[in-house]
């Protein structure tokens, strides 16, 4: 007990609106249904939890993050309750343990407790789902916040078996209570049909958008969770680590992509943390470069080059060519974003200094074979259509950009022809072309009926701004027309962002 009140769980419980008996009530109720019915909690206990900073035995915690997830209608984990996980042992428990005052996420989590964060996380977004619920009303960690937290864990060797004993056995994990797949040993054929459903989930991202599978990834994920409970042989256990990184990292990219933002974030970290704990720097490296994307979309550039910084220094000197051109894309639009033209620029050559020079002698990871010369492209026509906001003239180049990959978009690639048809006619709207932008925005109106992405939405919403200076023009004026009709009503929240 550290005598200090609880100031998460305290927040939490406002927003919830029970009483103390009301929720110390409910505890028993939710425990006895998971399988602890001689737990009997009372109002003083419930005060002691909030006002005195006192942590719950197990299984209490657990509980308490399942009736806040389906009251909130958002994951709410042991962390975001102010609790310390138990059964925390070796080197790294300053850092895990500091998730009650300087690192409110509890970042890094110490090695063994991976696979229970990804388990409990994802089993409570699934419950969600099964229940209609919507995530929201949680705040995103700083991107700040996140680097400071897991700079030097990042650079630090994995070694899980060095670094962080075991408890007990190789099987201990702590029960987290929701859809848990039963601890289990596999072997490679197994692992090679869930590297081949991570395949067919990304196209199927790729193609349509993230609300149509997003539930299937998070329950493939939450049973990989599971797998990783049994410790098997090093080689196989580093594949499923890397199976848990790629999911994890569709499963955020795909909640961002419908607007669910703090989840995507934790999907975000928790491939990091998957990624680097089966040894791969370059995909952690990664999967924290999607989330600095995210803080770009949200309007927060400043922070997505925090994350960066990280990103590029803790990919390791294994990383591809190729790979850090990609990272340099998405630093150069954060740049964009805050108007630094010079330092833009800069950094999109050396994007394509560096994609030019990997020699492709070393086959990419599957992770990045969907970064290809079109992707490039598309990033730089974001970049300079997001620069025209601040440097108009950029917008001619942005147009070359988005032209040459759309010239070079393969099939199943849906989305990214969208964002492509979006910059473009952005672009031709700034260049004082509304012929033109109008041509490409109806493009990017025909397709979007098949997509599921809240992402494409707010850029086409950026769009529609850029089209009050033509407003009494007949085809621009038809044009606002139909960009009305085809944005949902309940998609009309602005997400804060330039035009990402």
């Amino acid at each position: 007990m550290s005598g200090e009140p609880n100031t998460r769980l305290s927040d939490l419980f406002g927003l919830a609106g029970w009483s103390k008996g009301e929720l110390a009530r409910l505890v028993n109720r939710q425990a006895a249904a998971m399988g602890h019915p001689q737990l009997a909690t009372d109002t003083s206990r419930v005060r002691r939890w909030i006002d005195m900073g006192e942590t719950p035995r197990d299984p209490v915690p657990g509980v308490l993050a399942a009736l806040f997830t389906e009251r909130l209608g958002r994951v709410v984990t042991i962390e975001d309750l102010g609790f310390v996980r138990s059964g925390r042992a070796g080197k790294r428990r300053d850092a895990g343990d500091a998730g009650t005052s300087g690192n409110p996420d509890g970042l890094p989590w110490a090695p063994d407790r991976t696979a229970a964060v990804l388990t409990e996380f994802t089993g409570m977004d699934l419950m969600l789902n099964r229940r209609g619920l919507v995530g929201a009303g949680a705040a995103l960690t700083a991107g700040s916040a996140l680097t400071s937290a897991m700079h030097d864990w990042l650079h630090s060797d994995p070694a899980l078996s060095q670094d962080a004993p075991r408890i007990d056995d190789p099987l201990h994990t702590d029960p987290a209570g929701f859809d848990r797949y039963e601890a289990a040993p596999i072997g490679s054929q197994e692992i090679d049909a869930l590297e081949h459903s991570v395949g067919v989930f990304r196209a199927w991202d790729a193609a349509r958008g993230g609300g149509l599978q997003r539930k299937a990834v998070v329950g493939q994920l939450n049973e990989v969770g599971g797998m990783l409970a049994y410790r098997h042989p090093d080689h196989l256990q580093k594949r499923l680590w890397g199976v848990a990184a790629n999911l994890a990292v569709l499963a955020g990219w795909m909640s961002h992509d419908v607007g669910l933002e703090p989840t995507a974030q934790k999907y975000f970290v928790i491939a990091t943390h998957a990624a680097r704990e089966g040894g791969d720097r370059p995909r952690a490296g990664e999967a924290l470069s999607r989330a600095a994307r995210q803080m770009v979309h949200l309007g927060r550039p400043d922070e997505a080059l925090d994350l960066m910084k990280l990103a590029k220094s803790g990919s390791g000197g294994e990383t591809l060519p190729r790979t850090r051109a990609m990272l340099r894309t998405i630093e150069a639009w954060a740049q964009a974003s805050m108007g630094r033209g010079q330092a833009m620029r800069r950094t999109l050559g050396e994007a394509e200094e560096l994609f030019v020079s990997d020699k492709g002698d070393v086959p990419p990871p599957c992770w990045m074979q969907m970064f290809d010369e079109a992707d490039l492209h598309g990033m730089q026509a974001l970049a300079f259509r997001t620069l025209a906001d601040h440097e108009p003239a950029a917008a001619t180049v942005a147009q070359r950009h988005a032209k040459k990959a759309l010239e070079l978009r393969g099939g199943g690639r849906q989305r990214s022809k969208i964002f492509d048809y979006i910059s473009m006619a952005s672009a031709c709207f700034i260049a004082d072309d509304p012929e033109q932008a109008d041509r490409y925005a109806r493009l990017a109106l025909v397709s979007m009926g098949e997509t599921s992405s809240h992402r494409t939405w707010d850029r086409l919403r950026e769009m529609y701004r850029l089209t009050g200076e033509y407003a009494g023009y007949g085809k621009i004026e038809d044009l606002r027309h139909e960009i009305q009709l085809a944005l949902p009503k309940k998609a009309a929240r602005r997400t804060g962002s330039a035009d990402v």
